[in-house]
């Protein structure tokens, strides 16, 4: 399939180089054009602007964009999306944004006859390089079937949450319950190791017990525990706490929107709040045990 691709960030190249690999021919754009050079290397042609892209024949648009703003400027825009796209061509947005915004250009474009599907992704950077990503997908069935070829082609799972915006809605109560659980096990670890306990020893009881979860046996964010951890890389790489406190954010705003009380989430984003505002933020999100641990200076 001819497949437009907006948005060569961390995700979005990764994502787009499996695309070229799988045989798929690209068009591409990034507001930073250095970014076009690799995907370029395979054989993707680089597109002027979003609105040059658009207005080709294209059998799909695929965005992986920042939040909200860029969404909509993208789709929405004066040289947008939507402004030069053709009637039919599949619209897949797999940037992580509030489900209100998600709903409101996807309603702009199936009025200019295009079906839109917002698909976030879980699985982080590695996740984009091996292809295993999961896609939370909203949207019509039928749009989903005619997209799900290409996004097999970049993730492993791929779950039809409901209509336009549920994707969103699953992505970010997810990552609620990941920054909530992560700092559960913080505490844990933190607790325990203070009172004595090895930390390898506290995580094998938890692991084996009712405290167990993906935050504590595969992510487990005391150095040493698990050994392919960002927490045994000095918390390179993985989940930035920054993205952890953006999608906190998404989520406590749609609580409101919904006067839906998040107390744990609230006090969760308040809580990586502080541990950005330290300087922590480009680090993995299980860095959060920097904020319990009293052995280890701040910068350890």
């Amino acid at each position: 399939m001819r497949i437009g691709f907006i948005g060569l960030g961390n995700m979005g190249a990764p994502m787009a180089a499996n695309l070229a690999r799988a045989g798929h021919e690209l068009v591409a754009f990034d507001a930073l054009a250095a970014a076009l050079a690799p995907l370029a290397a395979l054989g993707a042609r680089a597109a002027g602007s979003v609105g040059t892209l658009a207005a080709e024949e294209l059998g799909m648009i695929i965005t992986m964009l920042p939040a909200s703003p860029e969404v909509r400027a993208v789709y929405l825009g004066e040289d947008g999306v939507l402004a030069s796209v053709r009637p039919g061509v599949i619209l897949v947005d797999a940037s992580t944004i509030d489900p209100h915004t998600a709903r409101e250009v996807a309603a702009a474009a199936a009025a200019r006859g295009n079906p839109m599907l917002d698909a976030p992704v879980s699985g982080g950077t590695g996740g984009a390089k091996a292809g295993t990503l999961t896609f939370m997908v909203g949207g019509e069935a039928a749009a989903l079937e005619l997209a799900r070829p290409v996004l097999a082609a970049m993730g492993r799972n791929i779950v039809h949450c409901g209509g336009p915006g549920t994707g969103q809605v699953a992505k970010i109560a997810n990552n609620l319950l990941l920054g909530i659980s992560m700092i559960g096990v913080a505490e844990a670890m933190s607790l325990g190791t203070s009172l004595g306990i090895d930390p390898a020893v506290l995580a094998s009881v938890i692991n084996t017990s009712s405290g167990r979860c993906w935050s504590s046996d595969s992510y487990n964010p005391w150095p040493g525990v698990v050994p392919g951890a960002p927490a045994s890389r000095d918390y390179a790489g993985g989940f930035a706490a920054d993205l952890m406190l953006k999608d906190l954010g998404l989520a406590c705003d749609a609580a409101r929107r919904a006067r839906q009380p998040v107390l744990l989430g609230a006090l969760a984003q308040q809580i990586y709040q502080q541990f950005s505002a330290r300087g922590f933020g480009r680090l993995d999100f299980s860095a959060v045990i920097k904020s319990y641990r009293s052995d280890r200076p701040d910068d350890a």
